[in-house]
């Protein structure tokens, strides 16, 4: 009976250890509640109060030494995926209108029609010429 009393208190430790996790979104607490279910699993199968203790740090220090060194690096990473202004860069466009270092050029970029001056003030497109955009300022690319 007191093993089962046992299982039941580590499991709702890791219920407890997970509200924290959902409020403060600290993945440390997830691994402490999973490091809890382990011994909920140790305590159903018969393991002292001592052992019991010892899986759970064993196993929650095992996860905070592995997992977050990996989810560091992760969320540090660039995403691979470029969106937004970023995905233009390194597009080839058509000049519309002449293109030069003024800023008072068009060009069509990605079907859409963009306000365009050229990287090099001393160039200038003329229409129908293929530009590469190097870069977005505000609503404004600039080409090469």
């Amino acid at each position: 009976m007191n093993d089962i009393d046992a299982w039941v208190w580590w499991l709702v430790g890791a219920a407890a250890l997970g509200i924290p996790l959902v409020v403060t979104a600290m993945p440390e607490f997830g691994m402490l509640a999973v490091g809890a279910v382990a011994a909920a699993i140790g305590a159903g199968v018969g393991f002292g109060a001592v052992a019991q203790v010892l899986v759970f740090i064993v196993v929650s220090v095992a996860l905070i030494a592995v997992v977050r060194p990996i989810a560091a690096r992760h969320s540090a990473q660039r995403p691979q995926l470029a969106t937004g202004v970023d995905a233009l860069k390194g597009k080839q466009a058509v000049v519309l209108e002449r293109v030069d270092g003024s800023g008072n050029g068009r060009i069509k970029l990605a079907g859409e029609i963009w306000s365009a001056r050229s990287l090099d003030t001393g160039r200038a497109y003329e229409v129908g010429e293929e530009v590469d955009v190097v870069e977005i300022e505000g609503a404004t690319a600039i080409v090469i």
